[in-house]
């Protein structure tokens, strides 16, 4: 990162790779009020119920994601987005090998 006002990232789903049987995740980028990191996924691997401190933006780059919020369960493929409100129980799923993106809204 520069001084710059502004910030470049290319390519976002050259910055994860899928791994066999495993989900892979990296912090790419933290600026005031905004946290991005990147999650890989192979088929079949799950992050379990959980919640989040803070608003979250879970969006698609690559793959296939079901994902469980608040007992619904939404299919989201490349360009699909889902917006969280702070504390919300969800699951996420890959249904293939997948990229998802997690953008966290810190309010504060």
């Amino acid at each position: 990162m520069t001084d710059a006002p502004f910030t470049t990232l290319a390519d976002l789903t050259d910055l994860v790779q899928v791994q066999p049987e495993s989900t892979v995740s990296r912090t790419v980028f933290r600026a005031a009020g905004v946290r991005v990191v990147m999650f890989a996924f192979d088929a079949g691997q799950e992050l379990t119920e959980h919640t989040a401190a803070m608003p979250v933006l879970l969006q698609v780059l690559s793959g296939a994601l079901a994902i469980t919020a608040d007992g619904r369960t939404d299919d989201l493929v490349p360009g699909g987005l889902m917006h969280l409100d702070a504390r919300v129980p969800h699951a996420v799923r890959a249904s293939e090998p997948a990229i998802l993106m997690l953008t966290m809204l810190d309010p504060r």
